[in-house]
């Protein structure tokens, strides 16, 4: 039975982990068609019905494509990244409590907080055996502005777990059945969704990414089947991130309809915010989450722990 069980839970892991896949394939085509529109053109129309094809003729072009490796880069690191994040990334989704979910316990926000700071190692890495001037400046950008405003992300995660005095993400469904979280702390919903945005790497924050200022960010050197990882990756955790907001501040409730139409607004409002807003200046967003987030979020631990004190 033990075995049964067991066999059960990993074949339901196994499962979620291909749909992720799949669904990032059809979030780059909503992205690509939103973007399209907010700028008044077509998205991606031609391959099948309504271009329904294209993220699978991407993926299928950008694997089959020669890998060049620079010549006086880390090989064995330069290779070992991508597949580190994108590892990192289905983790991540393994600690969502779904019902047969393999890695389902009740001390799981904290396996969330650190894989989550496990996230900027990969980049930082790759940043550093790519063995060049734009990647290294790709990767320190990043790793600053992520542990940056981990710290605000994390304050407000405690905060929130001393409210309910139990660190299993499930509770968070539980505490929520007649109010949300986001009602009872509105400013706090706001920053941990500004956070998650600067956490994720998305407009206004997609400073590791920089085009017109670094080319491409820490990601320069990588092409072909290396660069569809970090893709795949990276838009797994945008995916991801929203879950957890989600199931933190607004219900969580996997299992309705309600929850799918919400998912849904959120994606669309993440894709709206980079077809809407300009790149912020990377002293800004340092000034943003160092004098203003933290702060706050301090602030409001200190008050959570006297009032249960």
């Amino acid at each position: 039975m033990y075995l049964f069980n067991f066999y059960i839970h990993l074949l339901s892991s196994v499962f979620m982990m291909v749909m992720v896949l799949v669904s990032v394939a059809f979030i780059t085509l909503l992205e690509r068609k939103v973007l399209g529109y907010i700028q008044i053109r077509k998205g991606p129309n031609k391959a099948g019905f309504l271009g329904i094809i294209q993220p699978f003729s991407d993926a299928i072009k950008l694997f089959c494509k020669e890998i060049s490796v620079v010549r006086k880069s880390n090989y064995l690191l330069f290779i070992f990244c991508p597949l580190m994040s994108m590892v990192l990334m289905l983790l991540l989704w393994n600690l969502i409590p779904f019902n047969l979910s393999f890695l389902m316990n009740k001390l799981n926000m904290m396996l969330i907080l650190c894989v989550m700071c496990m996230v900027v190692f990969p980049i930082s890495i790759s940043g550093w055996a790519s063995n060049s001037l734009y990647t290294m400046l790709g990767s320190l950008r990043t790793v600053a502005q992520s542990i940056s405003y981990e710290v605000s992300l994390m304050i407000i995660i405690l905060g929130l777990m001393i409210i309910l005095e139990n660190m299993n993400l499930y509770k968070f469904y539980v505490f929520q059945k007649y109010v949300w979280m986001c009602i009872l702390n509105f400013p706090l919903a706001l920053i941990f969704f500004v956070s998650l945005l600067a956490e994720m790497n998305r407009t206004p924050f997609d400073f590791s990414e920089g085009e017109s200022e670094l080319v491409s960010g820490f990601n320069t050197e990588y092409m072909s089947g290396t660069f569809a990882l970090i893709f795949i990756s990276e838009y797994g955790s945008i995916m991801f991130m929203l879950m957890l907001f989600f199931m933190m501040f607004c219900g969580g409730d996997l299992l309705s309809l309600f929850f799918y139409l919400f998912y849904m607004f959120l994606l669309f409002l993440v894709l709206w915010i980079r077809g809407a807003f300009p790149r912020f200046r990377y002293d800004n967003l340092m000034y943003l989450c160092w004098k203003s987030y933290l702060p706050v979020s301090l602030s409001y631990l200190i008050f959570i722990f006297f009032m249960k004190s």
